[in-house]
């Protein structure tokens, strides 16, 4: 698909992904994005892109923004925590949401949906894990509701004649991000410039990919993958472990803390303490990331600490 001259509606475009995608896609094509800002900010909406405040659970917001004249939807909205409090709510509110977006579209005749999976859908399977591993076990209740999505795509596009793109993420990171483990790093040394507490025994290791990349690879894909249901891993080729996480926050923060475990072999329940996606069919459609997962996590973290630095200094 052409990403030119296109109405595009980013759902849940307020967020780190979703906010970089409308950015991206704006200069070239008619943006809306839609978002309900419970996780998102609207300060992250670039200018020249319009904004619906939307819940994407709400038949009626879901109408307002996709209408008959919209080319192609990107589907971000969603919740996103592994370990969030409410794993029912996140299991069908995420699952409403889609179920919602692909009703919409199919009543108003819009076919083309790319659509924001995770890696979680693989549980703990073997590394590097392909497109085409089965069976797919998540141990998460966030891995589920991804994987029902999968199963609600698979079906509009198989059943219904729909274009699907769906993209099985690897860690990504970047700058006005909270609630990950670099800007949890970051905070907890401003806080405590010697100790730093990690989860588990920090031999966690998992693919990190900057969000610039990561949207830059989403673009390629739609553009140039055509099957009905086209599903690509995004990542890259390394891994990054929880204390070299650790080690270079301390090192872009000038300091050299002592570092201590919570214990055991993951963070919390749910977490699959290695991962790594293979990117072979994402490298023969023609795209690779040109940084590695430490280069990735060192970049978001320069970029956070600025930011949480000229917070803290602007808190009176």
């Amino acid at each position: 698909m052409n990403l030119t001259g296109q109405r595009i509606v980013v759902t849940g475009g307020a967020g780190l992904v979703g906010s970089h995608l409308a950015r991206r896609l704006r200069g070239d094509n008619d943006v809306v994005v839609a978002d309900d800002l419970s996780k998102g900010t609207r300060g992250r909406i670039p200018a020249g892109v319009a904004f619906v405040e939307a819940d994407m659970t709400d038949p009626a917001d879901v109408a307002d923004v996709i209408t008959a004249d919209v080319d192609v939807v990107f589907h971000l909205a969603a919740y996103t925590d592994t370990n969030f409090a409410e794993p029912r709510k996140l299991f069908e509110e995420n699952t409403e949401m889609t179920y919602n977006v692909l009703e919409r579209m199919e009543e108003v005749g819009v076919s083309n949906l790319a659509f924001t999976s995770s890696s979680t859908v693989y549980g703990e399977a073997p590394r590097p894990t392909p497109e085409d591993f089965a069976p797919l076990e998540p141990i998460s209740v966030y891995g589920a509701a991804k994987l029902a999505d999968e199963g609600l795509l698979s079906t509009y596009a198989h059943a219904k004649d729909f274009t699907v793109w769906c993209f099985r993420f690897a860690n990504i990171v970047g700058p006005n991000q909270r609630g990950n483990v670099i800007p949890d790093f970051i905070e907890k040394l401003m806080a405590d410039s010697g100790t730093l507490t990690i989860l588990g025994d920090g031999r966690q290791e998992k693919s990190y990919l900057h969000v610039t990349e990561c949207v830059d690879a989403i673009c390629h894909v739609v553009e140039h993958a055509d099957d009905a249901m086209n599903i690509y891993n995004l990542g890259t080729r390394t891994t990054t472990s929880v204390t070299r996480i650790a080690d270079i926050v301390a090192d872009v923060m000038d300091l050299d803390p002592e570092y201590e475990y919570t214990g055991g072999d993951r963070g919390w329940e749910g977490d699959v303490p290695r991962m790594r996606l293979s990117v072979e069919k994402l490298s023969g459609l023609g795209w690779e990331a040109d940084s590695s997962s430490d280069d990735a996590v060192r970049r978001a973290a320069e970029e956070l600490y600025e930011e949480l630095r000229a917070e803290h200094d602007a808190d009176p």
